[in-house]
């Protein structure tokens, strides 16, 4: 079986997020980049997948800039088998949109033929969750979100999803799409050789044209701003004071 992840090029999360001064958009200037967090799960999970035996190749696909290359390096590092790039944007500002990017993983699923499509559950930089699902719907095949666990039983996939209520485990017919949360596992640090060995392996560049898919923008960003500063809270002199300011000014009571 043939596992294919998406990744996508994101700011580190260890990075203050600066808002430019027009309000037209984030800093991205001399900024570290870095791989999205629930990708590196979903790359961590499919690499677990083969050393089980349950799969066969893991193939990863990032669709931005050519400057994804470096993540997509990362990915091979970790373990994965081999990449493709679909070069869909010359400014690192243009985040292509979900249904884009889904559409576009859609054509590279009907060449690859994957048993199974593990994406992040989102990105950090703009939480769209909503990639995972299209590209399941695009495709009629099944999916399972939110996954903290992950089971190959047979022609089923095994998942335990992270609802509101607690954990849901279901069974769902493969070919199938599934996103990674949080706790699905803790992704594994490449190591020196594996990086050598990265540059190694096979990254095919393709462009959106080759698939026949329109990335053009379907939204517009009218204006980016920081969130509100968190105020200094205040003393009261007694737990009656308290109780007033609770019920009149914040109005929690």
């Amino acid at each position: 079986m043939k596992v294919l992840v998406p990744v996508k090029r994101v700011i580190d999360y260890n990075v203050k997020v600066r808002v430019k001064a027009d309000g037209s958009g984030v800093d991205l200037a001399n900024v570290k980049m870095s791989m999205n967090p629930f990708d590196e799960i979903a790359v961590e999970q499919a690499i677990r997948l083969k050393e089980a035996g349950k799969a066969d190749e893991v193939v990863a696909v990032s669709i931005g800039v050519k400057q994804s290359q470096e993540t997509l390096r990362t990915a091979l590092a970790m373990g994965a088998d081999r990449a493709i790039l679909i070069v869909a944007a010359d400014d690192v500002h243009n985040d292509i949109e979900p249904l884009a990017v889904a559409k576009l993983l859609k054509a590279v699923v009907d060449e690859e033929q994957p048993g199974l499509v593990i994406c992040g559950k989102q990105a950090i930089d703009n939480d769209m969750n909503a990639t995972g699902q299209m590209l399941a719907a695009l495709l009629g095949w099944s999916q399972a979100t939110f996954a903290s666990e992950l089971d190959i039983d047979g022609d089923k996939a095994v998942v335990t999803r992270e609802v509101d209520g607690g954990l849901q485990t279901i069974k769902v017919n493969m070919p199938t799409v599934v996103t990674a949360d949080l706790r699905l596992n803790e992704p594994r640090y490449a190591s020196l050789p594996n990086i050598m060995k990265a540059k190694k392996k096979p990254l095919d560049e393709k462009t959106p044209a080759d698939y026949g898919v329109d990335v053009g923008n379907r939204l517009e960003i009218v204006k980016t701003a920081e969130p509100e500063t968190r105020k200094a809270g205040i003393k009261v002199a007694s737990v009656e004071e308290l109780v007033t300011k609770l019920k009149d000014e914040a109005g929690v009571l």
